[in-house]
C-alpha cells in the first residue's frame, strides 16, 4: 500500500533501520542506537513512505517519544538536559514532497536535531509549520591535509604558533606522559566529568551513564574503543574516550582534572599529533592510519583556534517549540 505507514514494533523498527538507514558514521550503527534505546526505554515511532508508482519505500523517518518534553525526537531520543546527543542524523526522503508527508504524519510536536543534509537544504526542505535552522556546528580534523604535525603547526601565524608551542612545552616540562586503551581509566573520566560539570554533565543522567558504560564495553569487544589518558607526574590529568570506525576516530566524551589548567587543549593537540603520527613516525604512539578526527559539536573556543573544519548540522522543529 502506497503512502504513509507508521511502525512501532521494536523488531520491525530494527529491521527497517538495518535495511534502509545508510551507514556513513559510527552513530549510524544499529548496535550503538540500540544500546541507548534500551537504556532510555522510549516508545518508537518509525515513519515510512511508499511510492505510488512501485510501492517501494522512498522515505524513512525514525523517531522516539520524549515523554518529559511531550515531543518526538530522532531515534532513540537519548536526551541530555532535554536535548538529544547523537549527531549526523539523517531523514531519508526522495524529495521535499515525501519529506513533507512524513513530517505531517507525526502525531504531535517534534524537535529533530543534529541533522546532516547531503543535498541542497532549500530544495529538500518543505514549507509549512516547521522551523529549520542550523542547530550546532561539529568540527573535524583531516591529517592528510598536512605533511606532518610540524606542518600542521606551520599553518598558524607567529604569535598563535608560539602560544601553542609554549602550552605543549609547559606540560612536557611538567613530566606529562600518556597511556592508551586502559579501559579502567574510563571510571576516572566519568568522575572528572561529573566533578567539573555536576548536574550539567551528560553522566548526571543515570540513563546516559548506563548507556555509555555499555557502549564502552561494546566498542572494546569490537576493537573500536580508544582510551587516551594524560598523566602529569603520574597523576591522571585527563581521560578521553574515542571510537574508531572506517578510519575516523570520533571523540565521544572526556574528563579533565581541575588541578591541571590547560590540559584539555593539550590532550586535544595530542590527538591531532597522533592522527599525523603515521607520517611523523612517532613511535611513542600506537600506529594507526586515521583519515579524520571528529570532535563533534560543542565549542569551548579551541576548535576554531586549532583550525578544525566546521560541519554544520541542522534542526527541524515544530513552530511551537521555542528551544
Amino acid at each position: 500500500m502506497s503512502g504513509i505507514c507508521i511502525i512501532r514494533d521494536k523488531n520491525e523498527c530494527k529491521q527497517l533501520w538495518k535495511t534502509l538507514y545508510p551507514v556513513k558514521s559510527i552513530f549510524d550503527l544499529w548496535e550503538i542506537r540500540e544500546i541507548f534505546a534500551n537504556s532510555y526505554g522510549r516508545k518508537n515511532l518509525f515513519i515510512i513512505h511508499r511510492s505510488e508508482q512501485d510501492n517501494k519505500i522512498n522515505g524513512f523517518l525514525p523517531l522516539s517519544w520524549i515523554e518529559e518534553r511531550d515531543v518526538f525526537g530522532f531515534f532513540p531520543a537519548e536526551t541530555w538536559r532535554g536535548r538529544t546527543w547523537m549527531e549526523q542524523n539523517r531523514i531519508i526522503a526522495q524529495d521535499s514532497n515525501v519529506l513533507a508527508k512524513m513530517l505531517e504524519a507525526i502525531p504531535g510536536e517534534s524537535d529533530i536535531r543534529y541533522l546532516a543534509f547531503e543535498s541542497n537544504l532549500d530544495n529538500l526542505f518543505p514549507s509549512g509549520k516547521w522551523n529549520c535552522c542550523i542547530d550546532e556546528t561539529g568540527y573535524l580534523f583531516y591529517p592528510d591535509r598536512y605533511q606532518s604535525f610540524s606542518g600542521y603547526l606551520e599553518g598558524f601565524k607567529g604569535k598563535s604558533r608560539k602560544k601553542i608551542l609554549s602550552e605543549i612545552r609547559y606540560f612536557e616540562k611538567e613530566g606529562v606522559t600518556f597511556r592508551y586503551n586502559n579501559i579502567a581509566d574510563l571510571n576516572n573520566m566519568f568522575h572528572l566529568n561529573l566533578e567539573n560539570f555536576g548536574e550539567n554533565s551528560y553522566f548526571h543522567d543515570p540513563r546516559f551513564m548506563d548507556a555509555f558504560e555499555k557502549l564502552a564495553l561494546m566498542l572494546n569487544k569490537k576493537g573500536m574503543l580508544r582510551v587516551i589518558t594524560a598523566l602529569v607526574n603520574e597523576k591522571i590529568a585527563a581521560v578521553d574516550m574515542g571510537a574508531v570506525w572506517n578510519k575516523t576516530c570520533t571523540f565521544l566524551a572526556g574528563g579533565t582534572s581541575r588541578e591541571f589548567p590547560g590540559i584539555a587543549k593539550f590532550i586535544n593537540l595530542h590527538h591531532i599529533q597522533w592522527a599525523c603520527a603515521h607520517k611523523d613516525g612517532l613511535c611513542s604512539m600506537p600506529f594507526e592510519k586515521i583519515s579524520t578526527l571528529d570532535f563533534l559539536c560543542g565549542d569551548f573556543g579551541w576548535k576554531e583556534r586549532f583550525h578544525l573544519s566546521p560541519r554544520p548540522l541542522y534542526q527541524i522543529k515544530s513552530e511551537t517549540i521555542n528551544w
